[in-house]
């Protein structure tokens, strides 16, 4: 791994609010990215919007306003929730800036060896924008699991790209990991997929169909297909294909994207690529879905649940720990509000700000403030970096924990408020305590550090209370409780 990386989010459309599968994308990148500039490493960090297709044109429609002007008042509500959680990014695309649309032609001249024409008919989902074979459809009784809508049948004719000359290139590819695909129950699934070999896709509409989008260079009745548009940005943001220096940060070293959208990375973006001479992405973390209480998040349902009021009422710390420790990073995960609150309080709020609190207390009480010299301390980080490196951020949330509890459990085996009795009489006890407390200041200083790539704020806060030497108040405690959807234990009970 060279110092310069490069990681990227999938582009979400702005047909709608942004949802918690586009705060996971954000996150989980942006934990990779604070690890990687603390390892001392130059990251350029991708996120953007997509902006064209039908479903973009329609909503416009209903509003009455033209599909630019739609787009430019949807993009500041995803913009708002990249700031909210902390995403610490570097480059921001939306597919209808003018470098993009011509850089995107640019593409489809450079692809003309692998397009022809073709009529076509086969089964559509508005909700993709994008098609399926008959198999896909079959296998799920015509109706899209995504969408819970019927496939639509369409004939219509269309340009191909022919992914199917690059079917043993993309297979070898993800076999022997030149680009992995993690986890790896979704290498095995994408290849079980495209055992048949890759399909040629279809790259365009006629303009009847598809009115908003990247008009086809030489060719106007006909649009570009959405996923073309959307799939180039990864490139097109580091200034693909003339500026100056893009090249330094491509391949991709990660690329997050749901579950949802595999079979378009695995299956399209590298034939595009490789029909464009450029090296494919090094790997693509596949993240799950987070299931409401058992069940999928839906509108009908009324279960969706909003990232902003979290952030909102919580906290980006609290977010961000929740759903980078109790969601699995390379699966589905489960929320509740009961789950996140008992987390919150038991795990933040006991667990980590207690601990914080009560060792700032003993080294002002007894003390002055002045935190002592301490023997270094060392403990086993190979977990941890083993966790980031294969990218399994729960995982390595876990061994962070492992040491804030044992910290916990030293200070209740050592008793340092017993030690305190005796300082004012016995040189011994004076400094035997500072050395607890001293210990204690050292292995927070160590957990701060493996926090700030998921907990930038609270590492912040750890470290700027002890970092001195002396203790300084921080004027706010570390996540005090919230009982908005739990029972406080300290309540008094219903006669």
């Amino acid at each position: 791994m060279g110092k310069n990386l490069y990681i990227t989010t999938a582009i979400p459309y702005v047909n709608g609010k942004p949802h918690i599968g586009n705060a996971l994308d954000y996150l989980l990148a942006d934990i990779w990215t604070r690890y990687q500039k603390q390892n001392g490493k130059t990251v350029r960090f991708q996120v953007g919007t997509d902006e064209h297709g039908n479903k973009i044109a329609a909503k416009a429609g209903e509003l009455g306003i033209e599909p630019q002007a739609y787009t430019d008042q949807m993009v500041g509500n995803f913009k708002d929730l990249m700031t909210k959680i902390g995403a610490d990014y570097t480059d921001f695309i939306r597919t209808t800036d003018l470098h993009h649309e011509a850089a995107v032609q640019y593409i489809w001249q450079t692809l003309k060896p692998y397009i022809y024409k073709s009529s076509y008919e086969g089964w559509y989902c508005s909700g993709h924008e994008a098609f399926f074979t008959d198999k896909e459809v079959e296998a799920t009784n015509g109706i899209c699991p995504d969408h819970q809508k019927q496939y639509e049948r369409v004939s219509e004719e269309n340009y191909y790209l022919k992914t199917s000359a690059f079917t043993d290139q993309v297979r070898e590819a993800i076999e022997k990991n030149k680009m992995q695909i993690v986890p790896e129950f979704r290498k095995k699934e994408f290849l079980e997929l495209m055992k048949d070999g890759l399909k040629d896709v279809s790259i365009s509409r006629p303009r009847k169909s598809l009115s908003w989008g990247i008009p086809v260079p030489d060719d106007h009745d006909q649009v570009m297909y959405v996923w073309l548009d959307a799939l180039a940005n990864y490139i097109t943001v580091l200034g693909y294909p003339d500026k100056e220096g893009w090249q330094d940060f491509w391949p991709a070293d990660v690329q997050v994207i749901g579950k949802d959208i595999l079979r378009f990375h695995a299956g399209i973006w590298p034939p595009m690529l490789l029909g464009l001479g450029l090296t494919l992405p090094r790997k693509l973390l596949v993240h799950g879905f987070v299931n409401v209480g058992g069940a999928k998040m839906s509108k009908t349902v009324g279960n969706v649940v909003d990232p902003i009021e979290i952030i909102d009422g919580y906290g980006a710390d609290a977010f961000r720990y929740f759903f980078a420790r109790h969601i699995p990073t390379q699966d589905d995960g489960d929320f509740t509000w009961e789950k996140f609150e008992t987390a919150y309080n038991t795990e933040l709020g006991n667990d980590l700000g207690n601990l914080v609190q009560r060792v700032s207390a003993m080294i002002t009480r007894y003390q002055a403030g002045v935190i002592g010299d301490a023997p270094q301390t060392e403990h086993d980080m190979k977990p941890y970096r083993d966790a980031m490196a294969e990218l399994r951020f729960n995982d390595a949330l876990d061994e962070v924990w492992v040491n804030v509890r044992n910290l916990n459990q030293y200070l209740e085996s050592v008793k340092p408020w017993e030690v305190a009795k005796n300082r004012e009489s016995d040189k011994e006890a004076e400094e035997h305590l500072s050395e607890i407390l001293a210990t204690a200041v050292g292995t927070l200083m160590q957990v701060a550090d493996l926090l700030l790539p998921f907990l930038p704020d609270t590492a912040k806060y750890i470290h700027d209370m002890f970092e001195s030497g002396v203790v300084k108040d921080q004027g706010r405690m570390l996540f005090p409780k919230i009982y908005n959807h739990t029972q406080d234990p300290r309540a008094p009970k219903a006669a």
